[in-house]
């Protein structure tokens, strides 16, 4: 067996770790770095969590080799199913190939004219500022659906729609959908519902205009100058992830998210404040916390246990004085 491993923007350690596991149990592997040619793998180990497994997709078109996403922290993603912790439990099951693998949905995005990479959850588009509307018009396999001014616009895959589009109003889709939805973002009529399109359909947003330049979003992680069109089609083939755990199939992913939201909207909002304000500012130390939220350091310090208590946020001693702890989200997307 030879098993290939990505491990672009995570430690050297993590990827070292994973090695020894599979040199332990005599299975070859390789290191996959931008510059190193292609070779013939049964598999790909993708460090980094979701956000690893997304940026392995967007460098690698071809997805004829499944690929198993591993998180170095929580393993609560839905493309990273398994945390690097419990790697070494379950490589047995991989060198047998005693897994399941799920084909996941991509979209081809044109730009302009111009393609760009496929993307795993959604394409997006706003314009360049908040809060500044944005015109455009909405054609599905050639006919117009719409002309609006809104926020913005989401076009989004199943897998994608249980992330942004869902805190924008979209349904979450089963991931095994045939299926993208698109939501317009705040727009001017209140009438505006999400739609359901088939995959197998043309998405057109054309006339885009606002009062400065617009961009596309990809994934939540580049942006790209828009001057006019973004087409959104079906990329074949699609994504192959492996899944080793039975439970994290699509209808029990979505319903620990429901249950995660729900657990968010029953917070204090004392901790729902902490909770973002980690999300914007990143790890912060807790008197940090207190200056940025304005709140009184006795609030800050319940809430902080709080949220520790339920495995939101995680702390650890700080690099730079050991005497200061950092708190940071550890399970919060």
């Amino acid at each position: 067996m030879q098993i290939g491993i990505y491990a672009s923007g995570t430690t050297d350690s993590a990827a070292k770790t994973i090695k020894k596991i599979l040199d332990d149990e005599e299975i070859e592997s390789f290191v996959i770095t931008a510059k190193s040619k292609a070779k013939q793998s049964d598999c790909v180990l993708v460090l980094g969590g979701d956000k690893g497994v997304r940026n392995y997709f967007h460098r690698h078109f071809d997805s004829t080799v499944p690929v198993l996403g591993i998180s170095e922290g929580e393993s609560s993603g839905f493309l990273a199913q398994i945390d690097l912790r419990e790697f070494s439990s379950y490589v047995r099951i991989l060198k047998k190939q005693n897994y399941t693998v799920e084909e996941v949905p991509r979209l081809g995005v044109k730009i302009d004219g111009k393609n760009v990479y496929p993307v795993l959850n959604d394409v997006a588009v706003f314009s360049s500022k908040s809060a500044m509307l944005m015109e455009h018009t909405l054609r599905v396999n050639d006919e117009e659906v719409w002309h609006d001014n809104s926020d913005g616009i989401i076009i989004s895959t199943p897998i994608g729609s249980s992330a942004y589009s869902m805190s924008a109003g979209g349904p979450m889709l089963f991931h095994d959908s045939d299926v993208f939805e698109i939501i317009s973002v705040n727009s001017l009529d209140i009438t505006r519902r999400p739609i359901i399109v088939s995959n197998k359909s043309s998405i057109q947003i054309s006339d885009i205009s606002a009062r400065l330049h617009c961009e596309v979003v990809l994934d939540g992680l580049d942006r790209y100058k828009v001057n006019s069109m973004v087409e959104c089609t079906q990329y074949l083939p699609p994504a192959k992830i492996i899944r080793l755990k039975k439970d994290s199939a699509a209808i029990s992913a979505l319903a620990k998210k429901v249950h995660l939201a729900e657990e968010l909207l029953s917070m204090p909002p004392s901790s729902k404040l902490l909770l973002k304000t980690l999300e914007y500012e990143g790890a912060l130390t807790q008197k940090d916390l207190a200056n940025k939220t304005l709140l009184p350091s006795r609030t800050v310090r319940l809430a902080l246990s709080h949220l520790l208590k339920k495995g939101y946020v995680k702390k650890k001693v700080s690099i730079r004085d050991a005497r200061q702890k950092i708190y940071e989200i550890s399970k919060i997307e």
